[in-house]
């Protein structure tokens, strides 16, 4: 069994077939699914793609750093607060900054990325990261914060071997996904000097499929070339891989459910 961390499978790219997408997922052994949030105007999707299949989907909720703009922050905040005072999520995610895109609201991503893991705290939650060219900023939020409630997943993780050190000293797993696949990826020459417990796997569908699929529509049956690739870099068995990197999402997403 393999573990999904980090699917999209809510966004219009799959509205067409998404049916299809998961029965491949499961045909290759696929069979769960980790919803990240975005912003409100996706929360009614994946609410209802998780009602669908309520044994395999699984919904976080947060804030994207990328829909963080000060005209609708409060209002995009508030909405966050208030559904999960309402009903249970298996993580705040995404949440994080991110500097490619807009590099103009770093204050306002940064309080937004703070408030919310504070609110994963009160809820014994884990935090799923966004991090795009932001490593000092995060770590900066993260230095600040950092207690024994702070855990989860430093999703699409692609910075250097000391930020991976670092974000695994912040009790985080590495999100690993098709970046390991890229032959400019780099992460995969070091990925080996961190023990394998530090790592899940993800596919982040619809964005960043791995190679062979560059460039395509990515999906969660996809994730199979992660976990190949995975077997390179740790000289494991497939059915190793699958096994505790399975365990590992479990002990983020599941901490606190027994």
């Amino acid at each position: 069994m393999l573990i999904d961390t980090h699917t999209h499978l809510y966004s219009e790219q799959f509205e067409d077939d998404i049916d299809e997408v998961v029965l491949r997922a499961k045909e290759n052994g696929i069979n769960r699914f980790y919803l990240p949030a975005i912003d409100q105007s996706y929360t009614e999707k994946m609410l209802n793609l998780e009602a669908k299949y309520p044994n395999d989907m699984f919904a976080m909720m947060g804030l994207h750093p990328c829909s963080v703009h000060p005209d609708t922050l409060e209002l995009e905040m508030s909405h966050v607060k208030e559904w999960i005072d309402k009903r249970k999520f298996k993580a705040i995610g995404e949440i994080g900054i991110d500097l490619y895109w807009e590099k103009a609201y770093l204050k306002e991503q940064q309080d937004a990325f703070k408030t919310q893991i504070e609110w994963a705290k009160e809820q014994n939650l884990p935090i799923v990261i966004h991090c795009r060219d932001a490593f000092n900023e995060v770590f900066e939020v993260l230095d600040e914060v950092k207690d024994e409630k702070l855990f989860g997943i430093f999703h699409c993780f692609s910075g250097t071997k000391e930020d991976a050190q670092r974000a695994i000293d912040f009790n985080l797993k590495l999100g690993i996904g098709g970046v390991v696949t890229f032959k400019n990826g780099k992460i995969d020459q070091f990925l080996n000097e961190f023990d394998i417990k530090n790592i899940v796997l993800e596919t982040d569908s619809p964005y960043l499929a791995p190679v062979p699929f560059r460039g395509k529509r990515n999906e969660s049956s996809y994730l199979t070339y992660v976990c190949e690739k995975l077997v390179d870099v740790y000289h494991l068995l497939p059915e190793q891989i699958a096994e505790i990197t399975t365990k590992n999402a479990l002990d983020v997403f599941e901490r606190y459910e027994n």
